[in-house]
């Protein structure tokens, strides 16, 4: 796999000012997910569009949504206004 572009959740926490457990908790809930892993290391790979969802994310709870509700505004196909 070319690395290049691609950040691990560490990163992913540097980039967004999260912490690492919120980066990995957010996994966990599927509000992102990897892009690929590393056979190697089994580290997980996240691209610049998991940057753009954290940043939403981080917009979203700062105005107080729940996290069912970024769920929700979230899924694949809905349409953005």
């Amino acid at each position: 796999m070319n690395t290049h572009n691609l950040y691990l959740v560490k990163d992913l926490a540097r980039l967004t000012g999260l912490s690492v457990e919120t980066v990995k908790y957010y996994l966990k809930i599927r509000l992102i997910s990897e892009v690929g892993r590393s056979p190697e290391t089994n580290f997980r790979y996240f691209d610049e569009s998991t940057i753009n969802k954290l940043n939403t994310i981080i917009g979203l709870r700062r105005d107080k949504y729940p996290i069912k509700k970024i769920r929700e505004l979230l899924e694949p196909g809905r349409v953005s206004s």
